[in-house]
């Protein structure tokens, strides 16, 4: 009884010094850090915040292909599959980290087998022997008196955020990565249809000047020019044809799927539905709650600095109680009723020299701290540059493209004219052939105008990180 009343004792002791003490976790206490940012954007574009249309920007080109593409994507991408298992692995070192505030528990049988020998017999073999059957049950229980465990929680918590975040990230980057790919498709396929009107046209302007040339109405040298003005733009199609199937090919692998499998369903050209012209991007503080780089950012800080405690926890003793039960008896048959051994108490470890190790690794967690809080800060500048270039790239090339229709319209109109004084000897062939290629020219640009815009429009719904809340799922974050 003396020995189990010396055993509470210790036990209570040790549950006052946890009690008084451990709140009171050495280290930093985390504080998000308040970066202050402008109000508005440099850029301004029409349009309020609209959580929705931010969830689902692909919707916004009402384009179904494009959406049953991005729907594969975020069921098949392999880099998204990683991530997930990145996730799960954060997960499972916090669960191992916050085994450590909980007793452990080990249980273990022997049986020792003892035998003496008679130095006095001639049989070797003759003395007597003896076995001893135990069976004990061991607990220990390290308090974390100085929160040195639940700095370590924190951190692995702060990293499993982390991951989360860098999942969303993957999903915002895939989603735009894919829409990219689409409209550079639709894009090739204008293009292309562009240079086989240019080219029948071009035909058409050839045999004609072959025509005229036969009956002496026009020299060789505007057959020539006719002829490598011809040339040129057949040309321009098996590179036009190349980049198409690099696009294709692309999607696919960003489907998790080989390549050629969407060659059959993106096989027939459709043109670039024309994007809503107001945009929902919000305001600079919204981004450093939305972009998944940001948060991610915020999280491996808040994982470092508890690191620091980590570290600074070394600096003090570690109280560990340990308790030992079990049972001793000379038959297997009678253990449940043999000698009841009991042994327990507390026990102090401390690192009393390291050479300096300790403190030294205290001083390269906060040198980690005060790297990851730069980083922070660098991936907020970095997020906004990219918002203010996506939105003056968007206003940009819609102005772009109202002037590259009215140059084409006018180069069109040219061309025409051109083409007919030629046919009435009016004008020399030089006057076709400089028409013709601005008229290429210009097509060729429009169509390139075209996908630019939606592109661009992608490139804005990427940069104030739309598309995760709806997809992503729910990777399971408590965040406090």
């Amino acid at each position: 009884m003396s020995t189990v009343n010396k055993s509470a004792s210790w036990l209570l002791m040790a549950i006052l010094v946890t009690t008084f003490t451990g709140c009171a976790a050495v280290g930093l206490d985390y504080k998000r850090p308040d970066v202050p940012v402008y109000e508005d954007w440099h850029t301004r574009l029409d349009g309020k915040a609209n959580p929705e249309s931010l969830a689902e920007w692909w919707t916004t080109f009402n384009d179904t292909k494009l959406t049953h593409l991005i729907e594969r994507a975020v069921k098949g991408n392999l880099d998204l599959k990683k991530a997930w298992a990145q996730v799960r692995a954060a997960r499972a070192r916090r669960g191992f980290a916050e085994s450590g505030l909980i007793p452990s528990l080990s249980g273990s049988d022997s049986v020792t087998w003892t035998h003496t020998i008679d130095n006095g017999a001639a049989n070797v073999t003759s003395g007597s022997g003896s076995e001893l059957y135990s069976a004990n049950l061991d607990a220990s229980w390290e308090l974390d008196v100085f929160g040195g465990v639940r700095r370590s929680v924190e951190a692995a918590q702060g990293d499993l955020q982390a991951s989360d975040e860098s999942l969303r990230n993957v999903l915002v980057s895939l989603l735009s990565e894919v829409a990219l790919n689409y409209f550079d498709v639709r894009t090739y396929q204008d293009r292309l249809e562009v240079a086989a009107n240019n080219l029948e046209s071009q035909s058409e302007t050839y045999q004609l000047t072959q025509w005229r040339y036969q009956a002496g109405l026009a020299d060789e040298l505007a057959v020539q020019q006719a002829r490598y003005n011809l040339e040129s733009t057949r040309s321009q199609i098996p590179v036009l044809r190349t980049g198409l199937d690099a696009a294709m090919n692309r999607i696919a692998v960003l489907l998790g799927e080989q390549p050629g499998a969407v060659h059959d369903e993106l096989d027939h050209p459709e043109p670039i539905l024309a994007p809503a012209l107001q945009v929902a991007v919000g305001v600079p503080a919204d981004l450093l709650r939305r972009r998944p780089d940001v948060r991610q950012a915020e999280r491996e800080l808040a994982a470092q600095t508890a690191r620091i405690g980590v570290a600074t926890a070394d600096l003090y003793p570690k109280l560990t109680l340990s308790g030992s039960i079990g049972l001793e008896t000379l038959s297997l048959k009678n253990l449940p009723s043999g000698t009841v051994a009991l042994s327990g108490g507390p026990s102090i470890t401390w690192a009393i020299f390291k050479g300096g190790a300790i403190r030294q690794n205290i001083k390269l967690q906060s040198a980690l701290q005060e790297e990851a809080l730069v980083h922070y800060e660098s991936v907020i500048l970095g997020a906004l540059e990219e918002v203010e270039n996506a939105l003056r790239a968007y206003v940009e090339t819609q102005e772009h493209r109202k002037s590259l229709g009215d140059a084409t319209q006018a180069a069109q109109k040219t061309a025409e004219l051109a083409q007919q004084k030629y046919q009435a000897g009016l004008t020399d062939f030089t006057s076709v052939l400089d028409a013709q290629r601005s008229l290429l020219s210009l097509q060729e640009q429009l169509a390139i105008s075209n996908g630019n815009v939606s592109a661009n429009l992608v490139r804005v719904y990427k940069a104030v990180g739309g598309g995760w809340t709806s997809l992503s799922g729910n990777p399971e974050t408590d965040r406090s």
